[in-house]
């Protein structure tokens, strides 16, 4: 357990905080040691990263426990925050990190219905601030959704401030997410599912994801499945808007299931190419997009993306590439504990901008 360095935090110009971030398509929680700086703008320094894979267990668990029953999800929840707590610890230890201001933990979310009124995300309970001995800032989004908003995309507010000299920003992870700095008015919204269906076509092959795109790249594409993809009530639909594995379960898996007897590379080759496609609608000729998230690191479907858009993606050091997400939630507990606006209303369409997350004390 770390010695809690204060009850509360006053507003001062430097903070140092761990980010925390399990993303949908279950690869393992990030964590960052990240000093901010408050001058005329924001600005960081990355003093410590790890991505913390899943043991077989919690992978398992956090992929199925979606039907379970309310009392097992409760119980796994107490599980999952004590299970979150060691792997922070052991980083803390690893790292020998003394001077921790917040933890920033968003959570490993396990329903997203904003639609209606509904988001859960495991890990935010205050025994993770008890077992860790030091504040902790979380439950991110469950505010935004009270307030008639979509929850997501939160990391907008952190593009803006910290990455303000791109025109867009680009997140490939479980799901594809942007957002569009047009004169410091955010536009931002999921755009599709990307990991989360990916990898579960790669299991077909017994492998855990596509490594590069390579068995994509080798497969054809299947028109009708391109169709039908297409045709989603989603895409049509005008921003704010999100996604959650919830609308990948009901939406994406059926239509792929009438074509489960096709090749996986024709399958993989299929849904790379509609990927590339809802992408390459969204930015504008000669906008720089940073481009983050490890389905960068899928060279066929960044290929793809570029060939699907006049943008320029810029992809940045591997500490962006994967870290970013909990560098900016790490952002957002400063701006909680700061009580600054942390979520913005043309973002998620709620009533207002406001300041989300709630603190825990040890």
């Amino acid at each position: 357990m770390l010695k809690s360095r204060t009850l509360f935090i006053l507003k001062k110009s430097n903070y140092k905080v761990l980010g925390v971030m399990s993303g949908t398509s279950l690869d393992g929680v990030d964590i960052v040691y990240v000093n901010f700086i408050l001058g005329k703008e924001w600005s960081f320094s990355i003093l410590a990263s790890q991505t913390v894979s899943y043991n077989t267990y919690w992978e398992k668990k956090l992929s199925e426990l979606s039907n379970s029953s309310n009392e097992i999800i409760i119980k796994e929840n107490e599980s999952y925050t004590s299970y979150l707590a060691e792997i922070i610890l052991q980083f803390v230890k690893v790292n020998n990190l003394f001077e921790i201001d917040a933890v920033c933990s968003h959570g490993h979310t396990l329903f997203h219905q904003p639609e209606k009124g509904y988001t859960f995300q495991m890990g935010n309970e205050k025994k993770l601030a008890e077992i860790i001995g030091c504040p902790v800032v979380c439950d991110f989004r469950v505010q935004d959704v009270a307030l008639g908003g979509q929850g997501a995309p939160l990391v907008p507010v952190g593009d803006l401030l910290l990455f303000k000299e791109y025109d867009a920003c680009l997140n490939l992870g479980g799901f594809a997410n942007s957002s569009i700095n047009e004169k410091d008015n955010l536009i931002a919204y999921d755009i599709c599912a990307v990991n989360t269906v990916l990898n579960i076509l790669a299991q077909k092959n017994n492998l855990k994801y596509d490594d590069g795109g390579n068995l994509a790249k080798m497969g054809k594409l299947i028109v009708p499945l391109s169709e039908k993809l297409k045709s989603l009530d989603f895409y049509s639909r005008r921003p704010p808007k999100s996604l959650g594995i919830e609308w990948v379960y009901k939406e994406i898996y059926p239509i792929l299931k009438q074509y489960e007897d096709r090749k996986t590379e024709d399958l993989l080759n299929t849904y790379t190419k509609h990927i590339a496609e809802q992408i390459g609608k969204t930015f504008k000729e000669n906008q720089r997009v940073l481009a983050t998230g490890g389905g960068v690191k899928n060279r066929y479907l960044m290929q793809l993306i570029k060939e699907n858009s006049f943008s320029k993606f810029i992809i940045p050091s591997i500490e962006i590439l994967d870290f970013k997400e909990a560098l900016i939630f790490g952002l957002l507990g400063v701006l909680r504990l700061r009580g600054e606006i942390n979520c913005f209303a043309s973002v998620t369409g709620s009533s207002k901008d406001h300041s989300t997350g709630v603190i825990f004390q040890p």
